[in-house]
């Protein structure tokens, strides 16, 4: 049988060095299906769930690995399907190439079965580079320019071919003629460095700070040795974006942890307290949560112009690569004598870390969220790879787990779309099976999807080098973060209605299917079931019974929110529990109750 268009896009997929395609079947990439079977898993083929969950794992693969992700789906609702993982990785810039059907070339704009038009439905999302195959000479050129963008742009690219052009015999040979355009799989970067003058001027601003932050974000990823310089040099504090968390280890006296609304109270002061500001590959969206404007000058460093001074009013740009701007710049920074802010910065650190485990032990009913992971921190190992879901795990994760040094963790940062955590993390076991994966969830984002790619987890861990999934279940039976949004933003009480996720038994759910389920109600509980959980033969759901009335506050949160929150609580019948929780965290920042 001759080799056809769908054979030569498997075929290019493998040049390019893709490992696997997540996917989901149906007829209208039946052709590409069979291509991939005959390629005898080189590309793997990867089944989900859901197309949604085969975009949030192409979105995932690119997170932890930096390498391209491929998702496939069909036309119509397949291809609809994929919107969300898709738009994911669009907003947190990760570099994914969505392949997609469509129906015969014949019956286009017939309003024939599964017609949509998918160059409407992706204009906005691929709009980089989203094209059509119409012909077999179409498919080396359209595909490697589709990998080239995807890498280059760190964007979301799509390649749709019809039903038809799959089938169709491949042009194993190019002719050399007019209209038909050869190329080659390769692609590379550039070396991107500031001017010697923009990083003499920004000398000039560092060195006259004697109150210095470093915002750093997941631009900085590589480049802990020279923060680190940087910090030594100019007395200074650092606080990180989200996504910025697993860049440098927390354990530093001058690290005041994440900043923003799920932030600590130390960077609250970090940015308050500042009158110079250094940002270092971040585009942190919590502008509230910056210096105000005035307060301080500031330095950015990121590779992407777009984003320099687009978050806060920035003196000094400096476009370049971070770790090679660093290294530029160190030399030209004088070592500050004044070390007075060095010394409050430590002492803001030490107070937070004091509040943090004060908030883990306070008494919840049955038990407390905060103290579930921040028990884990204890238990990861080394190498772990972490996928956190969009809601209270959130706020929990960034407050309270201790990564370990080099070890990834990942959200839905700029979308902030529930239910992306399983996906991620079977992404992250996927691409390296030896190691082990952690994955935080709440009870409404494990019955959005959680619960369907956890069959997933069930149908293949037995192939895994290491065994170890360990997925975290807050179960709250309440949209946990909505809820405290709903009172401090809107004044408004809890609407039960929308609130309530229904119960359902997670751990007894994970027994059904094969794996280990651990259920947790208790605050003794806890060590144990996360030492059972990482010594089980087989992946673990950790349902943990967990207070709602524990609150989502962001540090030092101004009176006229509190007032808010206090608006919402009175017109619930029962919110005794979380006015007593506010005033104690109230207290603990050294707030009027």
């Amino acid at each position: 049988m001759s080799a056809t268009v769908a054979d030569a896009l498997v075929r290019r997929l493998r040049t390019w060095g893709v490992p696997r395609v997540f996917g989901y079947a149906g007829d209208g990439i039946d052709p590409i299906l069979a291509a991939l079977h005959r390629a005898g898993g080189d590309p793997e083929f990867v089944p989900s769930r859901h197309e949604e969950m085969s975009a949030f794992m192409a979105t995932g693969h690119a997170k932890y690995t930096g390498q391209v992700g491929v998702c496939l789906a069909t036309q119509g609702p397949g291809a609809i399907h994929l919107l969300n993982g898709l738009y994911d990785a669009k907003l947190d810039r990760r570099p994914v190439v969505a392949i997609v059907g469509q129906i015969v070339s014949t019956a286009l704009g017939t309003g024939y079965l599964q017609e949509v038009d998918l160059h409407s439905l992706f204009k906005d999302v691929c709009g980089q580079y989203l094209q059509t195959v119409s012909s077999p000479e179409q498919l080396p050129v359209l595909l490697d320019n589709a990998m080239r963008t995807a890498i280059s742009e760190r964007v979301p690219t799509c390649l749709i071919v019809p039903h038809d052009v799959q089938r169709a015999d491949a042009v194993e040979e190019l002719p050399h003629t007019h209209g038909v355009v050869p190329s080659s799989a390769v692609v590379a970067r550039p070396r991107v460095l500031p001017r010697t003058d923009d990083l003499r001027r920004a000398a000039d601003v560092l060195n006259a700070g004697r109150k210095v932050a470093l915002l750093v974000g997941r631009g900085a990823a590589g480049v802990e040795h020279e923060i680190a310089r940087v910090v030594d040099a100019l007395g200074a504090g650092v606080t990180a974006s989200l996504v910025g968390k697993p860049v440098l280890s927390e354990d530093a006296t001058w690290h005041t942890g994440v900043m923003g609304h799920l932030g600590t109270t130390a960077s609250a002061e970090l940015m308050s307290g500042c009158d110079t500001l250094l940002i270092v590959g971040s585009n942190d969206p919590w502008t509230e949560f910056y210096p105000e404007p005035g307060q301080a000058r500031a330095v950015q460093i990121d590779i992407e112009a777009r984003v320099v001074g687009s978050k806060y009013p920035v003196e000094v740009p400096l476009v370049g690569d971070a770790t090679e701007t660093l290294r530029e710049l160190l030399p030209l920074l004088r070592r500050n004598p004044d070390r007075r802010w060095e010394q409050r910065v430590a002492t803001s650190v030490a107070r937070w870390r004091r509040i943090a485990g004060e908030r883990a032990q306070a008494p919840a009913d049955p038990l407390n969220p905060e103290l579930v992971v921040h028990a884990l921190s204890g238990h990861l190992p080394r190498d772990v790879r972490v996928a956190v879901d969009v809601g209270s795990a959130t706020y929990w994760f960034a407050r309270h787990l201790a990564l370990p040094v080099g070890a990834p963790a990942h959200t839905s940062s700029y979308l902030a779309s529930m239910g992306c955590a399983l996906p991620y993390g079977l992404a992250a076991k996927l691409d390296a099976p030896d190691r082990p994966v952690v994955a935080l969830v709440g009870d409404g984002a494990m019955q959005m999807n959680g619960l369907l790619e956890l069959i997933t987890v069930a149908d293949r861990w037995r192939t895994w080098a290491d065994p170890r999934f360990v997925v975290l279940v807050l179960h709250n039976r309440d949209l946990n973060e909505v809820t405290w949004e709903q009172r401090e933003m809107e004044g408004d009480p809890r609407f039960a209605v929308s609130q309530r996720v229904p119960d359902f038994p997670y751990a007894a759910y994970a027994e059904l299917l094969g794996l280990r389920g651990i259920r947790v109600d208790a605050p003794e509980q806890v060590d144990e079931a996360w030492h059972e959980a990482f010594h089980a033969d087989r992946p673990v759901v950790v349902e943990a019974i967990v207070d709602p009335a524990v609150p989502l506050l962001a540090p030092h949160l101004p009176e006229e929110k509190v007032d808010m929150i206090h608006q919402g609580l009175d017109q619930e019948p029962e919110g005794d529990a979380e006015r007593e929780h506010l005033r104690r965290q109230r207290a603990e920042e050294g707030h009027r109750p």
